[in-house]
């Protein structure tokens, strides 16, 4: 070749450094010294005759060149990790990543059923929290996930919807809500908001026009599940996932002092790169994950479009 490539080791410590935008942490995901790292980016900042990383302190940040190279190369890395799993057909462990209400309240209990049939796939599952879900399959080390979604996916990512997701209030049965005291009660009560944002009871109370109702108080947590507990311990009113909530409900330790269930227009996606060599196993899983969706109820709700 005419040009001369620059070494890959150099390449990848440049990489993982814009990653992380951090020498140091570079330098532990690539068992080598800071030192080593800073030789590399010095080294490709002489080859190509310009500034890779602006440097203010410890505070550290790509340049446009650097940007540029980095988006290329977090590309080429993956291109060349899948080039090598296409050898390794034979792994069967699906490494799968899923919000951690949805592990909880659902999706522990299937994969202890997955785990009993014949399947020879293996699920290694990464419960995490995401505020808003996203998977980068560039960077993260995952071959499948589980995401809230509105289904659009970028070009190279296959998808399998699971369910949808229909949001109701809920409440201890003893709190003393119920829909004979109309929407206006729920002014008397604590809202309990499931995301900083408050999106959720937005979603709901905008759908049945309930602008009386004011948002800006009330306990905030940090995911539906949190929201949830709170509600089963009388501290106020939750707005939940209808099918992530069915146990309580079943069971009676939660009921819904409003028959509104409203979509959202989002559901749980399992979604995974279309190249991927596990791609027909985690379509096998993501079948079995559909058919084990509890069924909506059929009375008692009201299931309102958003």
């Amino acid at each position: 070749m005419s040009e001369r490539i620059p070494a890959l080791q150099a390449l990848r410590a440049f990489e993982v450094a814009a990653r992380y935008g951090s020498f140091t942490r570079a330098a532990e995901e690539l068992v080598l010294t800071q030192g080593a790292i800073s030789h590399h980016i010095k080294t490709l900042e002489g080859l190509f005759d310009c500034a890779l990383f602006e440097r203010r302190g410890p505070k550290l940040s790509l340049t446009e060149p650097g940007r540029l190279l980095a988006q290329e190369l977090k590309v080429g890395f993956k291109i060349i990790e899948n080039a090598c799993g296409l050898l390794k057909k034979d792994r069967q462990d699906i490494r799968l990543k899923a919000p951690s209400t949805l592990t909880v309240r659902w999706l522990l209990k299937v994969l202890g059923e997955f785990r009993q049939t014949p399947s020879p796939s293996r699920v290694q599952l990464s419960s995490v929290w995401m505020d808003v879900d996203r998977v980068d399959f560039y960077s993260e080390p995952f071959d499948a996930a589980i995401l809230l979604a509105d289904g659009r996916f970028a070009a190279d990512v296959d998808s399998l919807k699971l369910f949808d997701e229909w949001l109701v209030p809920v409440c201890s049965p003893a709190h003393g809500v119920a829909s004979a005291q109309g929407l206006d009660a729920l002014n008397r009560h604590e809202l309990l908001h499931p995301s900083p944002d408050r999106r959720d009871w937005r979603r709901w109370l905008t759908r049945l026009q309930a602008t009386q109702v004011a948002l800006d108080r009330g306990q905030v947590f940090d995911s539906l599940d949190q929201g949830m507990s709170a509600a089963q311990q009388g501290a106020g009113v939750a707005v939940v996932d209808l099918l992530l909530a069915h146990g309580e409900l079943d069971g009676g330790q939660l009921v819904m002092p409003f028959p509104q269930a409203v979509a959202t227009g989002e559901g749980y996606y399992l979604v995974w790169p279309r190249t991927a060599p596990q791609a027909h196993q985690v379509r096998a899983l993501g079948e079995f994950l559909a058919s084990r969706v509890p069924c909506l109820p059929q009375q008692g709700v009201d299931y309102l479009y958003d």
